[in-house]
């Protein structure tokens, strides 16, 4: 580990920490499974996201919880070690990096796919390397570059949100059929199990408002600033997604009219302004893409910065800060070096690979709270009672409910991945003789101090 500057710097406030989460959700996330689920659901995508955003709140708040008692990087590593030991937590922060390292990957892939559609003559191929040397590089000059970047993406999205708005409006006041604003809520085609069918896939549009706790030691007054970004980042988030997929409806409320459920959000384009805002969302979704992989790259580097620095992880690479920028600069290399794999690898395995190792972060963060709170330090009482039991309890019951709508292979991958920490476990472990390595939860704190 390096001896010089040896701690991350503290430059976020919440704005940066807000602006981070969103960019790592990607606010035109709604338009990624809109066909799919529109269709699923009978036109309900936003009462859908409406039950999505109320399940993933409680998980949020767990969250909270765990950052206000270790406000370090780690998300649900450094959670789960400390309510449950060392080895569990090693084996959660395992999981954890398939969400992580496979997140920038697909979003690379999806820069890659749709700037070549758009441009014929740029090779897929090349735009996916050029665009993973300049994230790697944002990462590895500093944080604050790669949440100033971030803002402006962000910033491109929220501009098209605004002409998409202003256009389906002027599109609906100029139609001659009559508009029943409630219909994406409530119509006669309303089956619940549909519903749940279709608030279950939605819940991949939230699966980064966790990244924003990895933060921790990056923002000034995280116990405050933290837990406030990540409630924030979540209900905004699924403000979005509702509006967005109302406003869509109102524009094409035929789900069965679809040219295809996989592009429906073309359709709703087309319909709402024309070619100018199918190419204008075109751009918009790339930006959108752009700023979740830069998040995403973030992200894991500084998981992989806080094991390499317990020593979960190899020290000499993971745990070595930059002379300079005080930034994890070797395991921000290696993320762009994984990421590469996003010239082969198959898109639907690593959509899979990221539900799988989410799902368990989610599932243990909820866990640690019932653990770290109610259990050992007696937190249980009064409201405590609502904070440190139910509401995890639920947040536990919603994410094994998510679990069972995982498809096989996403069980078998992830299974095998578990199976490749495992092993790694018993190395570190000489075989569980002595158990995992710890974080020094007194060296982060005094660390942040001295930055």
């Amino acid at each position: 580990m390096s001896t010089e500057n040896p701690a991350l710097k503290r430059t976020l406030g919440l704005p940066y920490a807000v602006l981070f989460g969103l960019a790592y959700m990607v606010p035109l996330t709604v338009f990624t499974t809109y066909g799919i689920v529109s269709t699923i659901t009978s036109g309900h995508l936003a009462l859908a996201y409406v039950i999505t955003l109320t399940a993933m709140l409680v998980t949020a708040l767990s969250y909270t919880r765990m950052v206000r008692a270790l406000p370090v990087a780690g998300s649900a590593y450094t959670y789960t070690q400390h309510a449950f030991g060392p080895n569990l937590g090693f084996l959660v922060g395992w999981s954890l990096l398939l969400d992580y390292l496979f997140l920038p990957m697909i979003n690379f892939m999806i820069i890659g796919l749709y700037l070549h559609a758009a441009v014929p003559a740029l090779p897929a191929w090349l735009i996916i390397l050029v665009t993973i040397v300049i994230v790697t590089a944002m990462n590895v000059l500093g944080i604050k570059v790669a949440a100033g970047f971030n803002s402006m993406l962000v910033g491109i999205q929220v501009i098209f949100i605004v002409v998409f708005v202003i256009m389906s409006i002027v599109t609906l006041t100029a139609q001659d059929a009559p508009i029943d604003p409630l219909a994406p809520f409530a119509n006669e085609e309303f089956q619940f199990a549909a519903l749940i069918a279709g608030a279950a896939v939605l819940c991949l549009s939230f699966l980064g408002f966790d990244a924003v706790s990895t933060l921790s030691e990056e923002t000034r007054d995280p116990t405050r600033t933290i837990p406030r970004a990540i409630l924030i980042c979540t209900f905004s988030a699924g403000l979005i997604f509702i509006f967005l997929s109302w406003m869509g409806h109102l524009v094409f409320p035929d789900w069965t009219a679809y040219s295809s459920v996989d592009t429906a959000s073309t359709d709703v384009m087309a319909r709402a302004g024309g070619a100018f805002l199918v190419a204008f969302f075109t751009a918009a979704f790339i930006s959108g893409g752009a700023a979740s992989a830069t998040a995403s790259h973030v992200s894991v580097t500084r998981i992989l910065y806080t094991m390499g620095r317990d020593g979960a992880m190899p020290g000499r690479i993971f745990a070595v800060l930059h002379p300079r920028f005080r930034t994890p600069y070797l395991a921000a290399l290696v993320v762009g070096a994984v990421s590469l794999l996003a010239l082969v690898f198959p898109l639907e395995l690593a959509a899979a690979m990221i539900s799988f190792g989410a799902l368990i972060a989610f599932t243990f963060v909820n866990l640690s709270v019932i653990k770290y709170h109610a259990v050992d330090r007696g937190r249980h009482h009064g409201g405590d009672l609502i904070r440190h039991v139910v509401l995890p309890i639920i947040g536990v019951g919603l994410c094994l409910w998510l679990w069972t709508s995982l498809a096989p292979d996403a069980f078998m991958v992830g299974l095998g991945w578990v199976g490749v920490g495992v092993i790694w476990l018993l190395v570190i472990t000489r075989g569980l003789r002595r158990p995992a390595p710890t974080m020094d939860l007194q060296e982060a704190e005094d660390s942040v101090v001295r930055s």
